[in-house]
């Protein structure tokens, strides 16, 4: 009687826990990060994540913790002489190596930081469920916000952004646009929410700008509101314009050596996205701000106006930034690595080469766009469902461009998904012996789920013995790069008896050679080494002699040989008599020496000799 009577008590007290904000997403993320490192655990062979950019931005948190300055971001080990600047943020290195700094106190450093890269993205997943589920609380209660957070638990298990040990920055910027969204459907229309979108945006922006359509989405929204609804609106959207030129400007100082303060770069926060935000953020403000706000006809001349003189802003300041920033790419990295960079497939091109996870890329935010223009059609919260249709248009389109953008609409889709939901599962309640509400009720909830389509697309592809291989619904393991074909621990052992020197191996492989060796590479993947990728792609292409005098050039000390490698082999393929195909059929030119034991992971590693006297 007693434990029952304590039972009761205990159910009756976590019930009303449950129903608060806190409690509720404390408990999610648990769950979240107990499966995902189940999960990580049973299998891992490292601590880093699978792409070359987690490995790239360890190799570059070492760096700053050896005492490499805030505002240089030159990675003086990757490509020819004087090394390449890269275009990442030290707002993503700053905390994970405060917090391998402060772990250190207490276990060594190896130590620390195996920790620390391990649960990073751990760390974001209360952070991404936290505006999820105030958003939903706010628009439809308790039951709702469950169903969203149970959606948002389901988005980063099945998400390799936040799989353990995945620590490039499209986590954070996951974590920030879901913030951003969260706080444009207010239904109260705080200040205060739009004052945290607006900084949201600017660290959005500051940290990697190919979240710029959407933050300009975001403005777009901000506007319109404040248009349609004049004076009701003119004080968060005053808050929001000052915030964000206010942040930005912080951001932007923060960041920018002053070296670089009048330098416009596309791939970047630089001059030219600093001074569109900021005019723009300060532009609203003063529209708002209009002791007497005008009419609507007035001030949709006024935003209008105001949208002109920033687009002739765009044209005067960088008008380079409205093309492709890839545009430049030499044509032979194009065709040898960028059309074979995962992520940057448009919708048919990944379509072509892995139909079955098109349905896991696209499905459910074209479903979540559906229900937001249904919905906004009839009626159903116009204006909630307007904006969301426009933040998951947004991002879905980017994704049929580059398939990366589909992270984003995915995450997105919760938010109209998680109150239709609710919805049906209230009629599917009043009405139990109803079948089609439940079946409507079930069927919204397995077409909400990215990882469902993908199931469903690997079995209409592979069939069931692939299917049931849940690893192989990573839900899109994509990245700037492939994992690099080559390289176990044996090879890194044989590279360090080596003097520090210079290698020329595949650019899948570069990442790694620098986190594990003291030696410079030529290549990794990375675009704005150009110069970097392009001579080692010669190498493998000239002939024999020709590539000698190539490696002579660049100061090659050594070359590691990777035939598995997919760019290798499409050089062999297209140069039958180059080095790298002559390296396949054995036959070693006489300044290359093979040095270390042939490994298990395909490299052959080779000396390059000085020349003889």
């Amino acid at each position: 009687m007693a434990d029952r009577s304590l039972s009761r008590a205990t159910g009756q007290s976590a019930v009303p826990l449950l129903s608060r904000l806190l409690p509720a997403v404390a408990l999610y993320a648990v769950i979240t990060a107990a499966i995902a490192l189940a999960f990580f655990i049973s299998d891992a062979k490292d601590y880093v994540g699978a792409d070359n950019d987690d490995v790239m931005r360890l190799v570059e948190i070492r760096d700053f913790l050896g005492g490499q300055n805030w505002f240089d971001l030159t990675q003086y080990r990757l490509g020819l002489e004087g090394g390449t600047l890269m275009h990442w943020s030290r707002l993503i290195d700053l905390p994970i190596a405060l917090l391998i700094r402060l772990f250190s106190l207490f276990l060594t450093p190896d130590k620390a930081e195996a920790v620390i890269v391990t649960i990073w993205p751990l760390f974001l997943v209360p952070l991404l469920l936290l505006p999820l589920g105030l958003a939903v609380r706010r628009l439809a209660g308790v039951a709702a916000m469950h169903i969203a957070l149970g959606l948002g638990v389901l988005f980063a298990l099945g998400c390799v952004r936040f799989k353990p040990g995945s620590i490039d920055h499209h986590n954070v910027q996951l974590m920030l646009v879901m913030w951003i969204a969260a706080m444009l459907v207010d239904p109260q229309r705080r200040a205060s929410s739009y004052i945290v979108a607006a900084i949201a945006c600017a660290l959005a922006l500051a940290i990697g700008v190919e979240t710029t359509p959407f933050v300009a989405v975001v403005c777009v929204c901000v506007a319109f509101q404040w248009v349609w609804h004049g004076r009701a609106f003119s004080r968060p959207a005053r808050f929001f314009g000052l915030s964000l030129a206010l942040s930005v400007s912080a951001a932007f100082f923060l960041t920018i050596p002053p070296r670089a303060y009048a330098v416009v770069t596309c791939d970047n926060f630089s001059l030219g996205f600093y001074a569109l935000s900021a005019l723009g953020g300060a532009a609203l403000f003063l529209l708002a701000s209009l002791p007497r706000q005008p009419g609507r006809i007035v001030r949709i001349a006024l935003a209008g106006g105001t949208g002109g003189l920033l687009l002739l802003t765009t044209r005067i300041i960088a008008p380079q930034c409205l093309a492709d920033p890839l545009s430049t790419l030499d044509p032979l990295l194009v065709e040898l690595w960028l059309n074979g960079v995962t992520e940057a497939r448009s919708f048919l091109a990944e379509a072509r080469a892995e139909p079955e996870m098109v349905g896991g890329f696209y499905a459910v935010g074209l479903f979540a766009i559906m229900v937001c223009l249904v919905r906004s059609l009839r009626r159903e919260k116009t204006e909630l469902h307007l904006v969301l249709l426009a933040l998951i248009g947004a991002s879905w389109g980017i994704a049929l461009l580059q398939v990366r953008g589909a992270f984003f609409s995915n995450m997105l889709a919760i938010l109209p998904l998680s109150l239709l939901i609710a919805d049906l599962r209230r009629a599917s309640a009043a009405d139990p012996k109803n079948p089609s509400a439940a079946f409507a009720y079930i069927s919204t909830v397995l077409m909400s789920v990215p990882v469902v389509w993908a199931l469903g697309g690997v079995l209409a592809v592979h069939g069931w013995k692939q299917a049931a291989d849940m690893r192989a619904l990573s839900s899109a393991g994509i990245s700037d790069g492939e994992v690099g074909e080559c390289g176990d621990p044996a090879d890194m052992v044989a590279l360090n008896t080596l003097p520090a020197g210079v290698i020329v191996a595949p650019s899948n492989s570069g990442a790694d050679i620098l986190r594990w060796t003291p030696h410079r590479v030529l290549t990794a993947p990375y675009h704005r080494n150009q110069k970097g990728m392009l001579t080692e792609l010669y190498i493998g292409l000239a002939q024999p002699g020709e590539a000698k005098a190539f490696m002579r050039g660049a100061g090659v000390t050594a070359l590691a040989f990777c035939k598995t490698d997919p760019q290798t082999d499409a050089l062999i393929r297209r140069k039958p008599d180059g080095l790298y195909a002559n390296l396949a059929r054995g036959q070693v030119p006489d300044y290359l020496q093979p040095f270390g034991q042939p490994s298990k992971s395909g490299f052959r590693l080779y000396k390059v000799l000085p020349d003889k006297n």
